[in-house]
């Protein structure tokens, strides 16, 4: 009599039925799991790559060779005045991807495929955003080694480029909450990239991003003076040039965190229903 192999079902391949109890730890670990494979879709949409980095060096070249004259009547500060603003209107801009792919994938059924394996409901979310993060910080690098070609030079030197960059990863850290959430909520992709738009660009240009507050006209320089993208410019700036944020700083915590606190349950609920 013959036996019979019996092969034990994968983890990863098991249903609903076998799957074991998700505790934090396993959460953690399906989610840094997922978050590579945000990252390996570089490998299969290098096109990406270059959307978050070429734009942010058109955005460099244009603003501080174009405007910088007639701004400033240097461009050499001028360059130092709105390199911190082209980084962070670059990552915000680019945490609309956020949604948008989200929103691709729960169209292509990816996430019909991880409902039924044995990890965290949580954890394509998680790696979705995490994954994103590190795109994010390509577009920095990208920003800061263009703009150190035309001469800019941090007084702060490497710890204050180091803490401008963890700054305005937090503040992207909390929008990404609030772009997974339309993605979640709106039905196509374009959708999502239209009303992202919408409520980008008075975000990132009636900000200190690009001109000082004090020079904008009333009700203007009263919204650029409330607005979190001018906290977190205004904290950059005087990171990257030694000098003390912590005002700033204390505006970019508190917007992160009500940003985090509002829009990270309502993502995750509607992650819930619609996935």
């Amino acid at each position: 009599m013959s036996a019979v192999n019996t092969v034990e079902p994968s983890p990863l391949a098991a249903g609903p039925a076998t799957a074991q109890r998700i505790t934090p730890l396993s959460t953690v670990r399906h989610g840094a799991l997922l978050t590579w494979r945000s990252l390996l879709k570089i490998q299969r949409n290098p096109e990406e790559v270059l959307g978050l980095t070429f734009m942010p060096l058109m955005f460099v070249a244009l603003f501080v060779f174009v405007f910088g004259e007639a701004m400033m009547g240097d461009w050499q500060a001028y360059r130092d005045l709105i390199t911190p603003g082209i980084i962070s209107q670059s990552v915000i801009f680019a945490t609309i991807g956020t949604g948008v792919a989200l929103n691709s994938d729960i169209e292509k059924g990816i996430f019909d495929r991880f409902r039924s394996l044995p990890i965290a409901r949580s954890a394509p979310l998680i790696g979705a955003i995490l994954g994103d993060l590190v795109r994010y910080l390509l577009t920095v690098i990208m920003v800061v080694l263009v703009a150190m070609l035309i001469g800019y030079r941090p007084e702060g030197g490497v710890m204050g480029l180091v803490a401008a960059t963890a700054v305005v990863m937090v503040f992207a850290f909390a929008l990404c909450w609030l772009s997974a959430f339309m993605g979640l909520l709106l039905r196509t992709p374009m959708a999502v990239n239209i009303f992202g738009s919408i409520w980008m660009f008075p975000l990132t240009f009636a900000s200190s991003a690009f001109v000082p507050t004090d020079r904008m006209p009333g009700f203007m320089q009263t919204f650029a003076e409330l607005n979190p993208v001018t906290h977190v410019i205004d904290a950059m700036r005087a990171l990257l040039e030694g000098q003390p944020a912590g005002e700033p700083l204390l505006w970019v915590a508190g917007w992160s965190v009500l940003i985090t606190a509002v829009f990270f349950p309502l993502a995750t609920r509607a992650y819930r229903r619609r996935a």
